[in-house]
């Protein structure tokens, strides 16, 4: 992996693929650090793209708004904002991908690279999604910072959460009201969760990704299978 911030200009000639990966900075439960999403992304990035740069740490998370620490800059901004890196990046870029770790960014994304590939620009954007996985700082996140970062993880404060299905949160999460949802912002059951099993979860996103871009098929919305 090579650190676009790292580089000089002259190293970067030649028509790369860059990976930019996308997070948040918002309430990860009392347990994970606001920044999980973040170091997931950027953990996935790292390890399968060639050229990665250094990751975009704000996302839109408005229905994370009532705790503290949540920093949400909001659909629009986030969207406007993913369209001029990709109007910009893709000038010496061949091709640009968002990796990302935020659940809250996918319309963002998804508006913004179809904008982009409608301009005729080769972007497109992965989710680090994990088959059957809870919601939020719940067993999925949990495991995977176990094995990306585990001193960032306050073990003796890990505590279920609200495990209700994700469908019938929906309407209180899009009301920006997860706090009534789940009073620690914990949506899941994390108290299982392993720094093993969180290793096979980051090499099978790893792999998942490698596979996509080799593959290179963006849907109707950009995203890569």
């Amino acid at each position: 992996m090579t650190s676009l911030a790292g580089r000089p200009w002259p190293e970067l000639d030649g028509d790369p693929v860059l990976l930019v990966p996308t997070g948040s900075c918002e309430q990860h439960g009392p347990h994970l650090p606001l920044d999980t999403d973040t170091r997931i992304a950027a953990a996935v990035a790292e390890a399968a793209g060639d050229l990665v740069a250094p990751t975009i740490p704000y996302g839109s998370s408005g229905e994370h708004q009532d705790f503290p620490g949540t920093v949400s800059i909001g659909h629009d901004t986030l969207c406007a904002l993913l369209v001029e890196y990709g109007r910009s990046a893709c000038r010496w870029a061949r091709r640009v991908l968002f990796v990302n770790g935020h659940g809250g960014n996918v319309a963002a994304l998804s508006e913004a690279v179809r904008r982009l590939r409608y301009e005729g620009r080769d972007v497109a954007w992965f989710a680090c999604t994990s088959p059957g996985g809870d919601a939020h700082a719940g067993h999925t996140e949990t495991a995977l910072m176990l094995a990306i970062a585990p001193e960032t993880v306050w073990e003796e404060r890990i505590a279920p959460g609200n495990t209700a299905p994700l469908g019938e949160l929906m309407p209180r999460l899009r009301a920006g009201q997860l706090r009534t949802a789940s009073p620690t912002g914990v949506l899941g059951d994390p108290t299982a969760a392993t720094a093993a099993e969180g290793a096979e979860l980051l090499g099978a996103l790893i792999a998942a990704l490698r596979t996509a871009m080799t593959q290179w098929s963006p849907n109707e919305h950009g995203r890569l299978p």
